[in-house]
């Protein structure tokens, strides 16, 4: 055996054993946090893995693995669960080296990468263990500044990606017309066009399953008070402009610019949050472990507050959906944020496994939390 291979194969023994001793010593029977989260009755948490650095954006490929970004490490991994049993058997860097890196997305058997400043595709398909480098799509993004992940997404058809770029400031003009906005490209990195504007923070993207709809997660500005402006989930439509910075919520003025008439034909939210709980990730279940009730419903994670007198937010959501339209919402998995206001977790994106359980990544506690349901016997 080639020495080399040899290294290899050591290498992944060694973290196979690191990983399951991080997740032996926070087994729900040793790990009083664990037993904190409150769900729906049926339904458990589980660590799927520990001991990551920041992990963020996730997405399961192909092969059914699932792919972690790391942007504090510049490295994307991949998480496998070789052997079925709800726990990831090894932690594999696909790619490092890559400043930022955040969004992740597929188009068909390849996986794609954004940071600030970039989209890139990586020379990767499902299967592989390594990229071989990357090819950079999308050059020049934006420099950078204030809100600085790149959220990706391919429409069902693969023919456009889009990009979701925060704005650069609390409240202000722009000057590059692609922040605070979703831009979207051929996936050859042509045709640039601003898709919708006036979205402060757009973090959670997504395509509604049945109606094709595209979906986002808003984060509104600050420093309004503890309960303004309400967070926001928005049907994002072609051309749309939904506010910021001239206004909020259902056409209400900011307070900076005051102008009623800049707010008269900004599209309203399809639905509000509580003011600061940050919601970022969204998903659309689609699996088929949980009831009946979930089906087409979707899941935000809650990033929670940093500038509100008493801390909310650090929670997974489940909002009910009927004919298309997002009509209310209540807590799926909460007690990241304890009653003493400490914080011991913070879900950033959510997906749904190739077996129908609920993954949720956490950058602070660096952890992939697992939620599955079971029917009572």
């Amino acid at each position: 055996m080639p020495a080399s291979s040899f290294r290899r194969r050591l290498r992944r023994a060694l973290v196979a054993v690191l990983v399951s001793f991080v997740l032996a010593a926070e087994a729900p029977a040793q790990g009083p946090p664990l037993r904190n989260l409150q769900t729906p009755p049926g339904f458990t948490v589980s660590i799927f893995a520990a001991g990551l650095r920041g992990p963020r954006w996730m997405s399961f490929g192909p092969d059914g693995n699932l792919y972690v970004s790391l942007p504090g490490e510049g490295r994307v991994v991949m998480l496998p669960d070789r052997d079925r049993d709800g726990r990831a058997d090894d932690v594999i860097v696909i790619v490092e080296g890559v400043s930022g890196a955040h969004g992740l997305a597929w188009l068909r058997d390849s996986l794609w990468v954004s940071t600030s400043t970039h989209v890139l595709k990586l020379r990767f398909k499902a299967g592989d263990e390594r990229a071989r480098g990357y090819d950079v799509i999308v050059d020049g993004l934006t420099d950078g500044s204030g809100h600085s992940t790149r959220t990706l997404l391919f429409d069902p058809g693969g023919r456009h990606l889009y990009v979701a770029v925060g704005s650069s400031c609390n409240i202000c003009e722009e000057r590059d017309r692609r922040r605070a906005a979703i831009v979207r490209y051929h996936v050859d990195g042509s045709g640039e066009m601003i898709y919708a504007r006036g979205l402060r923070n757009v973090v959670g993207l997504e395509f509604h399953p049945a109606t094709g709809a595209l979906w986002a997660t808003q984060n509104e500005r600050d420093w309004l008070g503890d309960d303004l402006p309400l967070e926001e989930l928005n049907i994002i439509q072609q051309g749309g402009d939904y506010g910021w910075p001239y206004c909020y919520g259902t056409r209400i003025p900011n307070p900076e610019y005051g102008d009623a008439r800049r707010c008269a034909n900004t599209i309203p939210p399809a639905l509000t949050f509580q003011a600061h709980s940050a919601p970022l990730g969204m998903t659309f279940y689609t699996g088929a472990q949980f009831p009946e009730e979930y089906r087409g419903d979707a899941f935000i994670a809650f990033h929670g507050s940093w500038n509100r007198s008493q801390p909310t937010g650090y929670k997974v959501v489940h909002v009910e959906v009927k004919d298309g339209k997002p009509v209310s919402s209540r807590d799926f998995v909460a007690g990241w944020l304890t009653s003493e206001g400490s914080v011991w977790g913070r879900p950033v994106d959510v997906k749904v496994g190739p077996e129908g359980a609920l993954y949720i990544s956490d950058d602070q506690g660096g952890r992939i939390w697992r939620v599955t349901y079971a029917e009572a016997s």
